[in-house]
């Protein structure tokens, strides 16, 4: 359980907006102001988990709970202040309840009260150690992958890599791990914060739409087992750990007298396979891997060796659920006259929505004369405007000037673009945008965010300041305030039928009706460029698509729409698009993970399921076979074997290229033995696949195997 200071890629590190405002407040610090806060909320939270009994030590299921996190991070920011709030909120946890555990997430100066643990991806070499010698190892955040904002590249660790660091954790007197995520999700609504993707945590063991992400839930799931049939050893052997070498290592738990013993056999270097003799037997151990050996004999693990199944998931446009009856209402650009709030200079954003929204409009309005403006057609004036963040489209006399924006690392930026400006009257109008609230670092209630100054260049008097100008104001767009983005709403206003792109900050609504079948459901926004989402009245979050990686591609394509949001019919989506876009070409999708692989190679362990510990021994249930082990999800069959080789193989699942070496007949053999099935075992035996002579005897052999499961007709009829 999480108490205290929140997880910080929510919105304001979990935040209220108004806690801000509290009077001389300082976050996450020894600061009456906030404790005062803080101790209220967690008492709160800590009243009705007690209430519900929720406790282990009332019975229910919290083991532990959790103050503060990661607070290291900041804490020299904050001095002295720092250290007295670390110790403030330790006696507030353990003051508030004793029943159980609690713990600092990182945090190296964890009072004796509560326990250190770690958070990061390889626990096991980076982690000195609990804050005492009676308290246990304890990694609660094992990054998966990493959460991704817009802008970035695919961030990804492979199942081997996740696996090896568990394994190695364990092996160096770890007690519990906990992966962070397991599931990804969706940050539908405004719940995000800055630059953090709708998309959270996809490369996660499940995905944002809670389908297995494999290799990576089969191998870790593997790797528990493994974890499970050593565990007698692991809680009451001693351990032992031995080097040999630069790179080989054993680490040994056993329990003297008895043939109580688990060894983990690793190889840390990250280039060769190496041998290694280990009481007589000598094992092979691939690069940078760790291989398990619950009775110090039996390799029933190894975390470079995948024998669980891969699989590719697959967007598929959903016809039947195209977009109908497009409709745009153009949302109006206000000037200096039609805001009701008057200030000098713009207000600052944050400060100024609240978190009411992600808009907010500024508008000024000045007199040119003749003599003020270039005599000279080839040269325009140039509008400045250099932001705090995060973005912002510009107007002048309602005409589009142009969009800029900032990133994740650098929210501040400056717009400069040439504008037309007419003699007389002429309105200046920014509509201000934040990607969400700030989560992480010191001080987060000094961010700021908003247009900070603005210019007009090449003027025949020079460059003008307009700053001070006084501006009009004003939170949220009129569509917004409208809620035109429900049924109800959307009447409160003329739509006209879509017929070409009407440009920036246009509102967009159609009908479409839900996908056949259970398959989760997408939208692929990639025709549109930056904005916000609505299906049946309910926010599914923001997406931007122009914002390209460095790769040259949206860090995010597709969006995900809960079956939950969905009715069978006449769904209502309505679209602030705030630059420009063509929505005619928006897909519905359904998203699934039907094409499964394997692949196994001469080195691959027999599956860890056909291993058991019972009445203090260690056997296999069956005879091990190593095999390629296929299972479709959702009871279905495989209808299609699109891959298969037996030799070399180059890519990844649904993008495999054969090698130069193969044998002929693997792909007849396969289909023999699995079309029609909804699970299928391949034992990996040579000469089933060999016609006598090997035409490629030098080359170590892989089996991959690629098929495409669908419904089972009998099943369904």
């Amino acid at each position: 359980m999480f108490s205290g200071t929140f997880m910080s890629l929510f919105k304001a590190r979990g935040f209220p907006y108004w806690l801000k405002e509290v009077p001389n407040i300082t976050f996450r610090s020894y600061n009456e102001p906030f404790m005062f806060h803080m101790k209220r909320f967690a008492e709160n939270i800590i009243n009705m988990v007690k209430g519900e009994k929720l406790f282990a030590d009332q019975g229910g299921p919290i083991i532990m709970a959790q103050i503060e996190n990661e607070y290291n991070n900041v804490q020299l920011a904050y001095r002295e202040m720092g250290k007295k709030y670390v110790r403030w909120a330790a006696d507030l946890a353990v003051n508030l309840y004793n029943g159980v555990p609690w713990v600092m997430c990182k945090q190296k100066d964890a009072p004796q009260t509560v326990i250190s643990t770690c958070n990061g991806r390889n626990c096991g070499d980076t982690f000195p150690g609990p804050n005492g010698p009676d308290k246990p190892s304890l990694w609660t955040e094992n990054w998966t992958a990493q959460y991704r904002v817009f802008g970035d590249s695919p961030s990804q660790r492979s199942a081997e890599d996740l696996a090896f660091a568990v394994a190695r954790f364990f092996a160096r007197n770890g007690t519990l791990n906990n992966y962070y995520m397991y599931h990804g999700g969706t940050n539908f609504g405004r719940t995000s914060s800055s630059f953090v993707t709708t998309r959270y945590y996809d490369e996660a063991p499940l995905d944002e739409f809670g389908l297995m992400r494999d290799p990576k839930f089969g191998h870790l799931k593997d790797l528990h087992k493994a974890l499970r049939l050593s565990k007698k050893p692991l809680l009451w052997g001693a351990p032992s750990v031995q080097k040999i070498g630069n790179n080989l290592e054993v680490a040994v738990y056993e329990k003297a007298g008895t043939n109580i013993c688990a060894a983990f056999l690793t190889n840390n270097s990250s280039r060769d396979d190496l041998n290694l003799n280990f009481r007589g037997v000598d094992y092979f151990l691939p690069a940078k891997s760790i291989s398990i050996l619950p009775d110090c004999k039996t390799v029933v693990y190894n975390t470079q060796t995948v024998v669980a199944q891969h699989s590719s998931r697959n967007f598929v446009v959903a016809r039947e659920s195209k977009v109908t009856k497009w409709e745009t209402f153009k949302e109006p650009i206000p000037t200096i006259d039609q805001l009701e709030v008057k200030s000098k200079s713009p207000k600052e954003l944050y400060s100024f929505t609240k978190d009411k929204s992600d808009y907010a409009w500024f508008s000024t309005s000045i007199d040119f004369e003749r003599r003020d403006l270039p005599m000279r057609s080839d040269i325009l004036p140039v509008l400045q405007i250099a932001s705090l963040g995060h973005a912002l489209a510009a107007f002048v006399n309602g005409e589009y000037v142009g969009f800029g924006h900032g990133s994740n690392i650098e929210k501040s930026h400056v717009f400069k673009n040439s504008i037309n400006l007419k003699i007389g009257m002429n309105h200046i109008s920014i509509l201000a945008m934040t990607v969400g609230l700030p989560n992480s670092g010191a001080y987060m209630e000094r961010r700021f965010a908003g247009p900070r100054a603005i210019t007009l260049e090449g003027l025949m008097a020079g460059n003008l300041d307009i700053t001070f100008n006084h501006w009009g104001q004003q939170v949220g767009v009129y569509g917004e305030r409208m809620r035109i983005f429900t049924e109800e709403g959307s009447k409160k206003v003329k739509w006209v039928p879509y017929t070409s792109n009407p440009g920036p900050i246009t509102w967009y609504k159609g009908y479409f009706d839900a996908p056949e079948g259970s398959d989760p459901v997408a939208i692929r926004m990639m025709s549109m460029e930056k904005g916000v989402v609505w299906i049946n009245g309910l926010n599914i979050g923001r997406y931007w698509v122009s914002y390209l990686s460095p790769l040259g591609k949206p860090t995010q394509e597709e969006y995900h729409i809960p079956r939950a949001y969905l009715k069978p019919k006449g769904n209502l989506i309505v679209i602030f698009e705030e630059t420009g876009g063509h929505p005619e070409n928006i897909e519905i999708q359904t998203v699934n993970r039907n094409t499964i692989c394997s692949i196994i190679t001469e080195f691959h362990t027999p599956q860890v399921k056909t291993f058991e510990r019972k009445n203090n021994q260690f056997r296999s249930i069956t005879n091990p076979v190593k095999a390629a082990y296929l299972t479709c999800p959702d009871n279905k069959v495989i209808q299609t074997v699109e891959f298969v080789t037996f030799g070399e193989v180059d890519g990844a699942c649904g993008n495999f290229k054969p090698g130069k070496c193969s044998s002929p007949k693997a792909h007849k053999i396969v289909e023999q033995m699995c079309l029609g099935k909804s699970t299928c075992t391949i034992p990996f035996e040579r000469e089933n696949f060999l016609d006598g002579k090997d035409p490629c005897p030098d080359v170590s052999k892989t089996l991959a195997v690629q098929v495409y499961c669908g419904s089972n007709k009998k099943s369904d009829a």
